[in-house]
């Protein structure tokens, strides 16, 4: 008999899995943002199954609504939608193709063959897993410094956005 949780998570899996081919196969670049934020929004309910209410709500704020909005605010000012398409190099579709293939069956044969080497989830975490204790104490004791160098490399790359953007004055 299934339990209502797994029968859960399946469902968010599926959605999780289509909203993600969605996002790769949309030539419409909104509607790949749209499909991100939808997968975002379904792995911020996979925080909430694993009790982790305070990772869930950072991923919905931080990856759903200012990464994404950054997302939309850039396709919008560089007017990806009205660029047309551009010329593909002839071998470039069956390499990627050729890739893919290799990516599925490495990851079958890794799923077929370890089985029994994760240990079973029996639902009995930590105390205090997830919440914003813990993970400010993790985040400023143990990775500080890829902390502030993702922070120095996201102001990096909203200072190029903002140069690739700006129209010469001539």
């Amino acid at each position: 008999m299934m339990s209502l949780q797994l029968f859960f998570f399946l469902v968010l899996a599926l959605v999780a899995i289509t909203s993600a081919l969605g996002m790769l196969i949309s030539r419409n670049a909104i509607y790949s943002a749209l499909f991100l934020v939808l997968n975002f929004a379904t792995v911020a309910v996979f925080f909430l199954l694993l009790n982790a209410p305070f990772i869930a709500v950072a991923q919905v704020s931080v990856y759903a609504g200012a990464i994404m909005v950054l997302f939309l605010f850039v396709i919008m000012l560089l007017g990806a939608e009205r660029a047309g398409r551009t010329q593909s190099i002839p071998w470039q579709r069956p390499l990627a193709i050729a890739l893919a293939v290799v990516l599925l069956l490495e990851a079958g044969f890794i799923l077929y063959n370890q089985r029994g080497v994760l240990p079973l989830v029996t639902g009995d975490l930590q105390a205090g897993f997830g919440s914003p204790t813990q993970v400010g104490t993790v985040l400023f004791s143990d990775y500080l410094l890829p902390f502030e160098v993702t922070s120095v490399l996201l102001l990096v790359a909203m200072i190029g956005a903002i140069v690739l953007s700006k129209n010469e004055k001539k």
